[in-house]
């Protein structure tokens, strides 16, 4: 586990956190806080840019690990008391469970089946399931891949139901990691690449892909992002739903918004309201 380093994307968030919290005190977590000189653990990804990355020197950058900075900000921690824990998808429910982290925020889609077993803030985005194709590309719906190679990783039920569905002559390509679909993108190895739109704008953000890619903008589904916490850990839960409308509110979410998807023309949803699942 590493102590998270400041980056300059997340500066002007880190800023505002910060001096809201100087004035909310009382709003530190009960088993530790920045006077107390205690470390808040918060589940990442590692390996998402433009949501969760882990940047060669250490550091982490994103639009999650915006939004967790700013709420821990809001729970009483300052940057250097943040420590990033990496938490992949099959693992979420287990490390809130056991204690490993405090809470979550990995581009966690709230559902039904998870809200067995964790306790969710938020939401604070939607996001929807779309393509990502060439910036010259003549895609432009789901019919459109019909002939073409569309590629995501193994096992993604929502590409495999878009090909079933939508477009049962479209070649499907699965690779082990979004990495590679982006690189085949690119070579012209595959000719549209599916996931969430908040997923595919981070990787077409990235400085060596600017301005090659661009996203269809079809909204094949709704992906509602919510922080995860322990079942029945509610003082945390309300604590943290007030951090993300406070976020909204002073202009700190439409701020890391624009920084971390900005370079690839994501067209987002307005800030979602605390509460509210778009189905």
């Amino acid at each position: 586990m590493q102590l998270r380093k400041v980056t300059a994307a997340s500066a002007a968030v880190l800023a505002l956190a910060l001096s809201a919290t100087a004035c909310g005190s009382g709003d530190k977590d009960d088993d530790s806080g920045s006077s107390g000189g205690g470390k808040i653990k918060i589940g990442i990804k590692y390996d998402q840019p433009g949501l969760g990355l882990q940047e060669p020197d250490g550091s982490f950058s994103g639009f999650d690990v915006d939004v967790a900075t700013y709420v821990a900000g809001q729970l009483g921690y300052k940057p250097n008391q943040i420590e990033f824990v990496q938490t992949k998808s099959a693992d979420r429910e287990n490390a809130l469970a056991r204690g490993d982290v405090k809470f979550i925020a990995a581009t966690y889609s709230i559902t039904d089946e998870r809200k067995q077993k964790v306790d969710f803030a938020g939401p604070y985005l939607l996001a929807h399931q779309d393509l990502l194709v060439k910036k010259d590309s003549t895609i432009a719906k789901g019919t459109d891949l019909n002939g073409k190679k569309l590629c995501s990783v193994t096992g993604s039920t929502s590409a495999q139901n878009l090909h079933d569905t939508i477009a049962p002559k479209a070649n499907l390509k699965e690779v082990s990691t979004y990495s590679e679909c982006i690189a085949g993108l690119q070579s012209g190895a595959v000719d549209a690449v599916t996931t969430d739109d908040s997923i595919l704008a981070g990787f077409a953000a990235q400085d060596k892909y600017k301005g090659q890619f661009k996203l269809a903008g079809l909204k094949l589904s709704n992906e509602n992002y919510g922080v995860g916490v322990k079942k029945g850990d509610s003082a945390t839960l309300d604590k943290i739903n007030k951090a993300l409308e406070k976020m909204v509110g002073d202009g700190s979410w439409q701020k890391a918004v624009d920084a971390n998807f900005g370079p690839a023309d994501y067209k987002n949803e307005a800030a979602p309201k605390i509460g509210v699942i778009v189905k």
